[in-house]
């Protein structure tokens, strides 16, 4: 591949990046922080589907089912809003890296 060809791609990756798409054959390396955060999200959201459905076949009231029901949604959705938080910042960032190191790239091929 000649100098062209690859600032090219470097540009067209840097293109890619800008318009929020992902690159192809970029994967989330084993221990980084996606794949964590992901698990931890996952373990959050089981355990609160979990509770849902005790609480459902838990031998309570209507109404006291229905309270606790809409007090645990309402715990979940701001944990979901937190790691959304988490996640966006942690996307951000890596955007960020992502963008300095190609700018880096494309001034050692220029």
């Amino acid at each position: 591949m000649n100098d062209r060809e690859r600032e090219e791609e470097l540009l067209e990756e840097e293109d890619l990046e800008e318009n929020g798409e992902e690159l192809v054959g970029e994967e989330i390396e084993p221990g980084s922080s996606f794949g964590v955060v992901g698990f931890f999200t996952g373990l959050v959201l089981g355990a609160l589907i979990g509770a849902g459905v005790a609480l459902l076949v838990a031998p309570a009231s209507g109404r006291v089912t229905r309270r606790r029901l809409r007090r645990k949604f309402q715990e979940a959705r701001e944990r979901v809003g937190d790691e959304l938080d988490d996640l966006k910042s942690q996307a951000r960032r890596e955007l960020r890296r992502r963008q300095r190191a190609l700018r880096r790239k494309l001034r050692r091929v220029t």
